[in-house]
């Protein structure tokens, strides 16, 4: 019965999001200059592709030697390493949240927000993280807010049906976060964590397993699988739809594994992890998240897992959205 009710309540809840847009499939070679003069079907070149990049991801997800920062009151922004054919989604915006405490300025988070996130989305979870004595960075993923382009109404160019462009906009957000992190060393902090929610909790630990400074990460809501959560989920049924019929679930989770947690579960080792997720989610499938604490515990990767009782949109709704804000601060709090 309680089940039940939550999983009404989540699609309520997602239903409340009107403008979605099924936009047309496309396999985006032209997103990747690797692959634009190799020959054969579009599909073996992804898959190829996909399978070096994985093997090579410290490449992959490589950032410059240095970058411009520049800080104006409390907006830092600065170039992004990937260049995208639109020009605001080019130059990375992040919000500061400095704690003045001789804790706040030793340590700090590195926040990345949901799929869809306004400039308003997890600021209040920044200003909890300073009253726990932690900094704050608050990094709009690309094309969020504003680094949308004006024909968009939502976040569609990061995940879509367009396979390469999703790639290469969710590598974009990797070197962005990986940028941003290194700013903040700059600036003298010691410990730095990162946290991020649902396609930010998938970005995240992209970020943690390839960047050294990162020291603590916090994942809410998580899956192995990229494909899996677009092809299952509830907040991507659009998306899905246009995928059907060209596509096959197997051959997308592959063309998708670069940017997907499960391959790089081994490089949390040196990391402390906290894996949280819902009981009644329906974006992020209940079976996907608990697959990845299997992938944890199987390959002695050392974690806390944190399991709330809610659903998905339901996380940002009180009570929950207390309950969610307070284990992520605490444990990064503790481990930092």
């Amino acid at each position: 019965m309680i089940k039940r009710a939550f999983h009404n309540w989540e699609r309520r809840l997602a239903a409340a999001a009107e403008n979605r847009t099924v936009r047309p499939f496309d396999w985006g070679i032209d997103w990747i200059p690797e692959l634009q003069n190799r020959q054969g079907p579009e599909a073996s070149r992804l898959l190829d592709w996909a399978a070096g990049a994985v093997r090579t991801s410290e490449e992959f997800f490589s950032t410059p030697e240095e970058t411009p920062f520049d800080l104006a009151g409390d907006r830092l922004t600065f170039p992004s390493a990937v260049r995208t054919p639109h020009a605001q989604n080019n130059e990375v915006i992040a919000r500061y949240f400095p704690d003045s405490s001789a804790a706040g300025k030793r340590r700090a988070v590195l926040v990345l927000p949901q799929w869809n996130a306004d400039e308003g989305g997890h600021v209040g979870l920044c200003r909890l993280m300073n009253r726990f004595g932690i900094s704050a960075l608050r990094l709009s993923l690309p094309y969020h807010d504003a680094r949308m382009p004006p024909e968009l109404l939502r976040a569609d160019y990061i995940v879509s049906a367009n396979v390469g462009r999703t790639l290469t906009v969710c590598r974009q957000a990797v070197l962005d976060a990986r940028q941003a992190i290194q700013w903040l060393h700059s600036q003298g902090y010691e410990s730095i964590g990162i946290m991020g929610t649902s396609l930010g909790s998938c970005l995240a630990m992209l970020t943690a397993a390839h960047e050294p400074l990162v020291k603590a990460a916090a994942l809410n809501h998580i899956s192995p699988y990229f494909a899996d959560v677009v092809w299952r989920g509830l907040s991507t049924a659009h998306v899905r739809q246009s995928l059907d019929g060209r596509v096959e679930l197997d051959q997308l989770r592959e063309m998708w594994m670069p940017i997907s947690p499960w391959p790089f579960i081994g490089r949390m080792r040196e990391k402390r992890s906290l894996l949280v997720y819902a009981l009644y989610d329906l974006s992020f499938p209940l079976d996907l998240s608990r697959i990845l604490v299997g992938g944890f515990k199987s390959q002695a990767v050392t974690h806390e897992v944190s399991v709330l009782p809610c659903g998905h949109y339901s996380t940002g709704v009180a009570p929950f959205k207390y309950l969610d804000g307070l284990t992520l601060c605490r444990f990064l709090a503790k481990n930092l």
